[in-house]
């Protein structure tokens, strides 16, 4: 794909935004940058990006910006049906991500992990297995770093194993990764993608340009990414927590297990009670490392070894500090129902659950059975609280907090020894903060200012 002096776009400045904008001007491209902020609300990114030559389109898209361009690169947080999208479709003009940008320049091998939850603790662990066993390895994709800032340093033996969102997969149209891989299909994002299968079919598209010679990991027991295997030209690969599977990872007498074909030896990998991660849907991200690391080269040692000493990566199910027998956890990056619901499960009676953000178009009332069983008490914030409220009145005690500094202040102060307060929110963090991160991190400060205040006795530092 030849750049040099093509007129190319990039709408939205996110960080794949900038990062897709900063590689083709580096290529030769002549680029524009748009974006609906304010000059103001961009102050920090503008200059860097008019000192190397991109011209920077601020407050607004213009629809002749959109119709002088070779081609347009659209980041993921910015919606297809953006009109002035559908008008340049309409001209013929190419759209593609930056996920499929990178994809055209990328060299060597692609192990890419969708899903609906769990995927940048597979990604993490997948990421590590093959560099503890030596291969060239880079991480990327929604886990943080813009895939095209991998492309400089790739060669043709490394492995690039990506995070991909199906806000990165809705633009995909050569991207063929090696190894694909989806963990599971629950609901989500349906404020963005409509419906529930409109989102499944996006996350679909992780395979949609393999072959033959190509592998697909599949959960098999989470039947809408299981039902994919009918759809796919890729060679089947499974894991599963509850059964044996063909070929793939699964447990079996408490070990995790792999083997390459029904009738083979069963390859232990490690005892489940020395996964040091909390939660049974994190047997099954281990189980989906292993199966994906192992078909990419790694071995069974280096994969235990590992596992043992990996512990949760920030913001998913991550320990803060313990007040008096009460444990503080940091959720935040349960972004939706199902994720919340894992995080739910993986303690026992006595939770004080923080709930709220921007509602995704979620059906709340999906947390019954497990609020019944497991909570004590519900404090919501942000612009969902309403509708949390509503779908869950009569289930479980219900405070409205409306900010997250008052609802830590509520559950910790009606947590009783041996309970837990826990951030896991169910919802987008838009509505009050820059992103999930955002919202961890003031979570954790606001139980850090607590122990610094002698209200807490012990942190995780």
């Amino acid at each position: 794909m030849e750049l040099k002096n093509k007129r190319i776009l990039v709408v939205g400045m996110g960080r794949s935004g900038i990062a897709a904008a900063r590689f083709l001007r580096r290529h030769g491209a002549q680029v524009t940058v748009s974006d609906v902020r304010s000059a103001a609300a961009l102050s920090h990114e503008i200059p860097e990006l008019v000192e190397q030559g991109i011209m920077v389109e601020a407050g607004g898209h213009g629809l002749l910006t959109f119709r002088r361009q070779d081609l347009i690169v659209v980041s993921p947080g910015v919606p297809l049906q953006t009109p002035e999208l559908v008008q340049s479709r309409a001209f013929g003009t190419p759209i593609v991500g930056e996920l499929e940008l990178a994809a055209r320049f990328l060299h060597g091998q692609v192990l890419a992990i969708t899903g609906s939850n769990g995927k940048t603790t597979t990604t993490t662990l997948v990421g590590e297995m093959l560099a503890a066993s030596g291969q060239p390895t880079q991480v990327g994709g929604n886990i943080g770093v813009p895939v095209v800032e991998l492309v400089d340093r790739a060669t043709d033996d490394s492995w690039a194993v990506l995070e991909v969102s199906s806000f990165q997969l809705e633009t995909v149209e050569s991207f063929r990764p090696q190894i694909a891989m989806i963990l599971n299909i629950t609901p989500d994002h349906l404020d963005r993608h409509g419906s529930f299968e409109n989102y499944a079919q996006a996350k679909e598209r992780i395979f949609a340009a393999q072959t033959a010679s190509d592998v697909l990991v599949l959960n098999a027991d989470d039947a809408r990414a299981s039902a994919c295997a009918t759809r796919a030209a890729a060679a089947i690969w499974w894991f599963s927590r509850l059964g044996a599977v063909p070929r793939g990872a699964f447990v079996h007498q408490d070990w995790v297990v792999f083997r390459t074909d029904e009738n083979g030896a069963l390859e232990r990998i490690l005892p489940v009670q020395e996964i040091p991660l909390k939660g049974a849907h994190n047997v099954e991200n281990v189980l989906a490392a292993v199966c994906a690391a192992r078909l990419a080269g790694a071995g069974a040692e280096t994969m235990a070894a590992v596992i043992r000493e990996f512990r949760a990566v920030e913001h998913r199910i991550e320990f803060v500090a313990r007040q008096n027998g009460v444990e503080f956890y940091n959720d935040s990056k349960a972004t939706n129902v199902d994720a919340a619901a894992k995080a739910i499960a993986a303690f026992p009676a006595g939770i004080h659950l923080i709930l709220g953000g921007r509602d995704k178009n979620s059906n709340y009332a999906e947390l019954e059975a497990l609020l019944r069983e497991r909570v004590r008490a519900v404090y919501t914030i942000g612009t969902a609280a309403e509708k949390i409220a509503t779908q869950l009145e009569g289930i479980v005690p219900i405070r409205s907090c409306e900010t997250l500094d008052r609802a830590v202040d509520a559950a910790a102060r009606a947590a009783l020894p041996g309970e837990i307060v826990l951030l896991s929110p169910a919802c987008s963090s838009f509505d009050q903060f820059a992103n999930y991160e955002e919202r961890g991190r003031i979570f954790k400060e606001l139980v850090h200012l607590r122990v610094a205040q002698g209200v807490l006795a012990e942190s995780a530092g």
